[in-house]
């Protein structure tokens, strides 16, 4: 089967950019979230994406036009997967959505759709648990911003199929991006590594070691990161990092992945980087 048609649920930031990709590269996408409201801001971010990518004369206006038209939004989850070849689930990080979304799913999808989810440490044998097409069911896990990054993360599940890696392993180099593949393990490869730099730089703010810019500075400088693990702990979000600290404590046990005070304090108080104005820096001056 061909892959022609790409269903994307969930507007949100990882969800409109994979949109974005998925419609660029030339795909018919469905993309679907549960209120108008979440797939307008989805819509408009991409529409500001695209503009800028005009401005710089890195996108032409035909492709700016060509990328809208190819993407049709819908509230309706059947509507937008009754047809897809490919879905991709990029929803907020909770097994019990993703796992009754794709049980909805594997009622009303073809038998030979894919099923993907953008998690970046949930078990992808647990959620596929609500579907009876394990062989089709793998992690894609994007990096945010989608547009611009590079690495796409492949996860297979203990029974997806070598037919479908390979296949999404091609579909990923359609999108312009350099995947991975690693085996389903919390975390995988990208998040265990990135949290565990996260967390410790916050461990660092916290007993004075250095300020966060400097800590920042001292891995883009020093190692050649293109971004600190500070500010990009606000571009993720504090409550995602957060979430997934706590999952990777709880499922692999290390004192690693415990979460810091600051990080805890900040959530609760509504921080939770550049989405609220302010996390470890302020975004709105």
């Amino acid at each position: 089967m061909s892959i022609e048609v790409v269903a994307v649920l969930g507007a949100g930031t990882m969800g409109n950019g994979i949109a974005q990709v998925a419609a660029t590269t030339g795909f018919k996408v469905y993309l679907q979230d549960i209120k108008q409201e979440f797939i307008d801001k989805g819509l408009s971010n991409i529409r500001k994406n695209l503009d800028k990518g005009v401005e710089k004369g890195k996108l032409s206006q035909e492709v700016r036009d060509k990328t809208l038209s190819n993407i049709i939004t819908t509230t309706d989850l059947e509507e937008a997967a009754k047809t897809a070849h490919l879905i991709i689930e990029a929803v907020p990080e909770s097994l019990e959505l993703k796992q009754q979304i794709f049980t909805k799913l594997d009622a009303v999808c073809p038998p030979e759709t894919i099923f993907a989810t953008n998690t970046s440490s949930l078990s992808i044998a647990e959620i596929a648990t609500a579907v009876e097409r394990r062989q089709l069911f793998l992690g894609m896990h994007f990096f945010n911003p989608v547009h611009i990054m590079k690495l796409l993360e492949i996860v297979r599940g203990p029974e997806t199929s070598n037919e479908v890696v390979e296949k999404v392993v091609g579909i990923a180099k359609m999108l312009g991006k350099e995947p991975i593949i690693v085996r389903d393990s919390p975390g995988f490869a990208s998040s265990r590594l990135g949290i565990a730099l996260g967390l410790e730089a916050m461990r660092m703010l916290e007993q004075n070691v250095a300020s966060a810019a400097d800590i920042d500075k001292a891995m883009e400088l020093g190692y050649n990161h293109p971004m600190g693990p500070l500010k990009l702990t606000d571009l993720v979000g504090l409550d995602v990092r957060l979430n997934i600290a706590d999952y990777l404590h709880s499922t692999l046990g290390s004192e690693i992945f415990k979460a810091p005070q600051i990080l805890r304090q900040k959530v609760a108080e509504g921080r939770l980087g550049k989405k609220t104005g302010e996390g470890f820096y302020k975004w709105n001056e």
